[in-house]
């Protein structure tokens, strides 16, 4: 069986990212060779605070062998470096891991690009003209749009709004927005397998607005664009109540469920398993994904860090980089 290459990014230096990866290569036991974009001095340091050890092969490419690889970009000063601290040279430190490994993806020498954490913060101090990694990924990509896709177990969960305002995001549930992200969502379930994936809309309301009695976006935009995607052939059903929706769709009743905002959808997934919950970005040349939560610099250093969810986001990655590496246009519906 070919096994893919899995680019991880080390993540912002100062946060808990070389630690999760440390751990996650000294637990690997998937069907793919990784290859760690970062700092060999500051993945040593990781490494002694979380008491593992790494075996690395420098990156020579094509690679030969199992790996671990390690590709050292030199770009901390570990003279003068310490974990836990914000500043501009560790987000121009991440960003250029990021940048480094989307060049190797494009180049198609790895199959998938797995992220650690990164700080907004650190970013803007540098310059970084990025809010985060999905606009640093597209921008790199060349990618106009990309989809978010949450997984954790067996529920997956795409976002139709994402970083806006939850009034904002209110205005932006209308029928035409709707119809066209869900179409889009289908072509990339049926890329990560799933022939004929059943979707459900959780709804914006409480209750599902009861009618109208709680809000009219169900009755005049949602159930609308339900209609019209069903006359398409799609099988999408809903909307349903959103304090629901997710534990069914866990439970395998749908293969997926549109979150109509942010912490709709946050709050369900990091509720159901909060260390195992991984970001999958859809849209761009390769697979991306990176585990749910932030760089943690109250705890960065000490060792004290749990893995699981980089490590989930390497296993899902694994699972789905063969078959999406295929060029995109050969493959939508």
């Amino acid at each position: 069986m070919l096994k893919p290459t899995l680019a991880l990014t080390m993540g912002d230096p100062a946060g808990v990212g070389p630690e999760i990866v440390v751990k996650t290569i000294a637990s690997w036991d998937m069907e793919a060779v990784p290859l760690v974009v970062g700092d060999r001095g500051v993945l040593e340091k990781a490494q002694e605070v979380s008491g593992v050890t790494v075996k690395w092969q420098d990156a020579h490419f094509p690679l030969q062998g199992e790996g671990p690889f390690l590709l050292h970009l030199g770009n901390v000063d570990c003279s003068s470096f310490s974990f836990g601290k914000i500043a501009p040279e560790m987000g121009r430190a991440s960003y250029e891991y990021i940048e480094r490994a989307v060049i190797l993806a494009l180049e198609r020498r790895v199959q998938g690009i797995v992220t650690a954490p990164i700080s907004k913060e650190a970013l803007h101090r540098a310059g970084i003209p990025f809010i985060g990694h999905t606009e640093i990924l597209q921008s790199l990509s060349g990618v106009a749009q990309a989809l978010t896709m949450f997984q954790v177990g067996r529920l997956r969960v795409f976002f139709l709004t994402r970083h806006l305002s939850l009034r904002e995001a209110i205005e932006r549930v209308k029928k035409d927005v709707l119809v066209s992200f869900v179409e889009k969502m289908v072509v990339y379930l049926r890329i990560l397998g799933i022939s004929t994936p059943r979707i459900a809309i959780a709804a914006l309301n409480p209750h599902a607005g009861e009618n109208g009695l709680l809000g009219k976006e169900e009755i005049e935009e949602i159930v609308p664009a339900i209609k019209e995607l069903q006359k398409r052939n799609y099988q999408v059903s809903g909307p349903y109540p959103a304090d629901s929706i997710f534990f069914f769709a866990s439970q395998g009743k749908f293969d997926a469920v549109v979150s109509l905002y942010h912490d709709q959808g946050h709050i369900a997934t990091k509720c159901l398993d909060f260390y195992r919950t991984v970001s999958v970005t859809l849209g761009l040349p390769f697979i991306r994904t990176s585990p749910d939560h932030g760089t943690a610099f109250d705890v960065a250093g000490q060792g004290v860090v749990r893995h699981e969810s980089m490590y989930e986001a390497s296993r899902i990655a694994a699972q789905y980089a063969l078959s999406y590496a295929l060029p995109l246009e050969d493959k939508a519906p």
